[in-house]
């Protein structure tokens, strides 16, 4: 037993047993050397004095403004969906014969380049929020770089069709063709420039675990222009 009880005039005293509180101090000091071992988990509280509780995350992540930016973007796609979807449905032979002289494997490395550049910005934020500015910077520049090669591909695409005479004005399934896919396209080019603008903030220092919201909001609109591409792409390419 851990300790004694004593009986005496008829009150219960409580004798600890030698050594016992030696014990518990010395499990006190231990538990607080792990703690300031874990950077993670050690939050001030506003008496100054050390918890183990962590920071708290909010959700979504991110700034509120980017949120309010990407329902409306996405609002706007969804418009543009929901117009292709009904001018098929009045021209399924018209849609059938172009959508087959589309570069359907130039689409297909591009989802690949945008699906791997939502991994590179998820390590990138796990490394901030991990206080790893180093390795955030990293998985910044990769995501950049296949934004990059997105847009090269794109670009050989576009250039193929202009050479080909096809424009806005060809038919309607060039219309909306070149319109979705530009728009998106232009989505991709501000999504780059935000991942360079976060790659080079986060070298300089301007993002730590204690706040990175700004890599977060960075990175909630890019998976933005990753999700409206993994509709446009079936939508356009394949779906017959």
């Amino acid at each position: 037993m851990n300790e004694r009880r004593v009986l005496n005039s008829g009150l219960n005293q409580v004798l600890p047993v030698p050594g016992f509180s030696a014990t518990l101090a010395i499990g006190r000091r231990t538990r607080n050397r792990n703690m300031l071992r874990d950077p993670e988990t050690l939050v001030v509280n506003p008496t100054g004095a050390p918890s183990n509780l962590s920071p708290p995350r909010l959700y979504p992540p991110g700034d509120l403004a980017i949120w309010i930016f990407i329902l409306a973007e996405l609002l706007v796609f969804g418009i543009f969906f929901a117009a292709y979807a009904f001018a098929r449905m009045n021209h399924v032979e018209l849609f059938d014969h172009y959508q087959a002289t589309l570069n359907r494997d130039a689409a297909l490395i591009n989802t690949l380049a945008l699906i791997t550049a939502s991994y590179f910005v998820v390590r990138a934020v796990a490394a901030i929020r991990a206080d790893d500015r180093l390795g955030s910077e990293r998985w910044l520049w990769g995501a950049s770089l296949m934004a990059v090669g997105f847009l090269i591909v794109k670009s050989v695409e576009y250039s193929h069709h202009l050479e080909q005479g096809i424009s806005l004005s060809t038919n309607t399934f060039y219309m909306f063709y070149l319109s979705l896919t530009f728009f998106h396209f232009m989505h991709v080019i501000l999504g780059l420039v935000i991942l360079f603008a976060l790659a080079v903030k986060t070298r300089a220092g301007a993002y730590s675990a204690q706040g990175c919201s700004g890599v977060e909001s960075g990175a909630s609109y890019w998976h933005m222009v990753d999700l409206v591409w993994l509709i446009l792409f079936p939508l356009v390419y394949v779906m017959g």
